[in-house]
């Protein structure tokens, strides 16, 4: 998948989700952006996003309850979560609300990177199983369905 897939960075601060979208755009994804919880609800209703980047604090809601309410939406798309104030507590919410990853602010651009990359391979490898057992599916109804005309 790598490049071409698409990112939507969610985060409060403009400068942060500003500096992340360009560290990504030059690594070859393409990046949308959001300051609100409601807003990336509104754009992920518009765009199959491949990951998102998810602040924990948001001014209208927990970023936790936004991954919620993602994972509802679009099930398939990767989540980080990404928080100035780590602490244990938001890191088992947060993968408890099935977050795939989480990074802490600052974020190094190196871990950055790297964890995006992962995620996205994760993403593509499940892809070719779900689209291998479709197939494996089918081959194996196909035959059942054929009548032997003896």
């Amino acid at each position: 998948m790598g490049r071409n897939a698409k990112i939507l960075v969610v985060d409060d601060d403009e400068n942060i989700r500003k500096t992340i979208k360009t560290i990504l755009e030059d690594e070859g994804y393409i990046v949308d952006i959001a300051a609100t919880g409601n807003e990336a609800i509104e754009k992920t209703e518009k765009t199959a996003f491949n990951l998102a980047l998810l602040d924990i604090r948001l001014p209208d809601m927990e970023g936790v309850e936004l991954l919620k309410r993602m994972k509802e939406a679009v099930p398939r798309t990767r989540k980080i979560m990404v928080t100035g104030y780590p602490s244990m507590q938001n890191a088992i919410a947060a993968l408890n609300k099935n977050a795939d990853a989480y990074l802490v602010k600052p974020v190094n651009v190196e871990k950055l990177l790297n964890t995006v990359k992962e995620q996205l391979d994760s993403q593509e490898e499940e892809r070719a199983f779900s689209e291998s057992k479709v197939a494996e599916f089918i081959e194996t109804r196909v035959k059942e369905l054929s009548i032997d005309p003896e």
